[in-house]
């Protein structure tokens, strides 16, 4: 079965982004006349267009005919966002995994998922929910577990300057909260546990 999933989103104005970064480089003393600048702005706008916008996907899901009950993990799949705060990117991976019930996911659902809510302005814990609790309502899986590991560009490029430092949220949803042993597992799966 496949839902197709539209992302809500509004259609970028990239001629008005252009102007606001033209103004923007401008008001913070960036020579837009300078050697390798032309075009900056454009790119820019582009650039954040692109960040900003998630792509749709068919949400394939199928019948767990063999009745499949182990944990079903995606480790360290790619994550881009952008910070909120200061709309700086923060970067990492995502670890999603879920305990089946009567679906099962296609495997490359779990990454789109992931895209969907990091493709805007986003805090790590907010993305990290918003993941686990539409894979819940989506799936209706016996539990569900997220943890992202990112670095924060807002806080190793400025302010601090902690380079290399990450950021761990994680939500735990279902058997997987509730059990011991199964959070346990999935956290050793992610390579973040201990047995």
């Amino acid at each position: 079965m496949a839902e197709r999933v539209y992302p809500v989103r509004t259609e970028p104005d990239l001629l008005a982004a252009e102007r606001a970064a033209e103004a923007f480089l401008a008001a913070v003393g960036v020579d837009l006349a300078a050697p390798g600048l032309d075009g900056t702005p454009l790119r820019m706008a582009k650039a954040y267009a692109e960040m900003l916008t998630p792509r749709e996907f068919a949400l394939t899901t199928f019948d767990n005919d063999e009745g499949y009950d182990e944990l079903v993990l995606a480790r360290s799949i790619p994550l881009r966002s952008l910070c909120e705060h200061h709309l700086l990117p923060f970067v990492g991976v995502a670890h999603v995994g879920y305990l089946p019930g009567d679906r099962i996911l296609g495997l490359s659902k779990l990454a789109r998922v992931v895209e969907l809510f990091a493709r805007r302005a986003q805090v790590q814990e907010r993305l990290t929910k918003q993941v686990a609790d539409w894979l819940c309502t989506h799936l209706r899986p016996r539990g569900v577990g997220v943890v992202i590991e990112a670095e924060h560009l807002c806080m190793s490029l400025r302010g601090v300057q902690a380079i290399g430092a990450r950021t761990v949220t994680s939500t735990l949803l279902g058997t997987l909260r509730d059990d011991a042993r199964s959070r346990a597992e999935f956290l050793a799966m992610t390579g973040l546990g201990s047995n």
